[in-house]
């Protein structure tokens, strides 16, 4: 179905609310696997040797304005918010970093030209991991889905403290609220 009139930031009213099916149940209280992944600020981040708090976002894929969306992605659960959920962390950017995170990332499976040009557009105030090899994605065997011959990671989100995952949220729904859920968990 042709979408050109398609803007990210407006979710429908309809979206399909993901289940818990227990695919992220697994990682909470793990260490993260030492992978190094690019991210788009030009440096190589290693989750597993990061000391501190830290938080990342976990997204399928950001759209850009006025294209296609892949085919069938507003009827998959979980799939359409990754702009809203962007935009949200990096609204709230200073209050996370003020309840004692170190670090903000976000992380998605899109290559870093991509990741690049979404930081810009969207003026994110923290680097994008791109996980485009699946590297991460296979080591911890995180919940993904297949669509347009793409393999994405489902929505989430971690707390990391010293290479440990504290907390993980999953499924995330809706996705402009995910970082008003973590700054609640981080209050909490």
């Amino acid at each position: 179905m042709a979408n050109a009139a398609h803007n990210p930031l407006i979710l429908p009213d309809n979206l399909p609310v993901p289940q818990d099916d227990g695919a992220a149940s697994h990682l909470k209280g793990m260490r993260l696997p030492d992978v190094v992944l690019a991210a788009t600020n030009g440096t190589a981040v290693n989750l597993s040797k990061l000391d501190g708090r830290n938080v990342v976002y976990v997204y399928p894929r950001t759209g850009k304005p006025g294209q296609d969306l892949p085919a069938g992605w507003d009827g998959i659960p979980g799939a359409r918010g990754c702009t809203p959920q962007s935009c949200s962390f990096r609204d709230h950017d200073a209050e996370i970093k003020s309840l004692g995170v170190k670090r903000l990332f976000g992380l998605s499976t899109q290559d870093l030209a991509y990741q690049r040009e979404v930081v810009e557009r969207l003026h994110l105030p923290f680097p994008i991991l791109s996980d485009a090899s699946l590297l991460l994605t296979r080591a911890l065997n995180l919940p993904t889905f297949g669509v347009d011959g793409m393999t994405l990671i489902k929505r989430m989100a971690w707390v990391i403290d010293n290479g440990v995952f504290t907390q993980v949220f999953y499924p995330v729904f809706p996705p402009d609220r995910s970082a008003a859920d973590v700054i609640a968990w981080l209050r909490g």
